[in-house]
């Protein structure tokens, strides 16, 4: 069975740079079904809606702010979202190194959640490594978070294996509250790599997420040696996993 894949254009933020269109237009013809966006450099909501029924792409989700969904501009937000029939809205990281942060940043969450959830799109975090590092107060970033909002999560899964822990064991823990996933590679510690040119569990995280009906989203952030070059070999790999 064929599945679908998505990437996040972060991946592929040098070509976005000089041109947003030629860019959504190469990612279709290699073969992804959806885009998460990490910014729309400039063009509006109605633009951007164009590109994506032109070249018959889907978006997945955006990578945003936590300042645009403050009560200040929620309802922009909302606005420019639903023009692009975004169903996920999703926090990419912010510093939250003291409790006093996590108190004021699940605060916006709690308010903004019900809101965005009204208008039919979702709430959730995407995690990097340092969240399930325990720290001095005793309790992790992530397992804070969990604790204190129901948002969902957008696991990413190398950054979950970069912090010393099995992708998939977390996938599982935190199961209902997952509905997107980063699929990635790299070396822990070191750097990320394309698809298939790593060492985290690559295989086990699709595998599961094909079992569990997730929205698997790549992404590979070196841009070595172009972005989109990048992308090539990450949906080439998982091609080879189809046949």
């Amino acid at each position: 069975m064929q599945h679908n894949y998505g990437i996040q254009l972060f991946s592929v933020r040098d070509s976005m740079a000089e041109s947003v269109p030629d860019t959504l237009k190469k990612i279709a013809e290699l073969g992804y079904k959806y885009v998460e966006f990490a910014g729309f450099f400039g063009h509006s909501a109605a633009d951007i809606k164009a590109m994506l029924d032109e070249y018959g792409l889907v978006c997945s989700g955006t990578h945003s702010g936590w300042e645009e969904i403050t009560p200040t501009n929620i309802m922009d937000t909302i606005r420019y979202h639903k023009t692009i029939n975004n169903p996920n809205f999703i926090v990419p990281g912010l510093d939250l190194s003291s409790l006093d942060k996590i108190d004021a940043f699940c605060k916006v969450l709690t308010f903004a959640k019900p809101i965005l959830e009204a208008e039919g799109i979702r709430l959730g975090y995407h995690n990097h490594s340092h969240e399930f590092v325990v720290m001095p107060w005793g309790s992790t970033i992530h397992s804070e978070l969990e604790r204190r909002t129901d948002v969902e999560f957008e696991i990413d899964t190398f950054w979950v294996y970069n912090a010393g822990l099995d992708p998939v064991t977390v996938l599982e823990k935190l199961k209902d509250r997952v509905k997107v996933i980063h699929v990635k590679d790299g070396i822990k510690d070191v750097v990320g790599k394309p698809l298939g040119m790593g060492e985290a569990p690559v295989k086990a995280v699709v595998d599961y997420a094909k079992k569990n009906g997730l929205t698997m989203v790549v992404e590979s952030e070196t841009q070595t040696p172009s972005g989109l070059e990048e992308a090539k070999i990450c949906i080439e790999y998982l091609k080879s996993l189809e046949a």
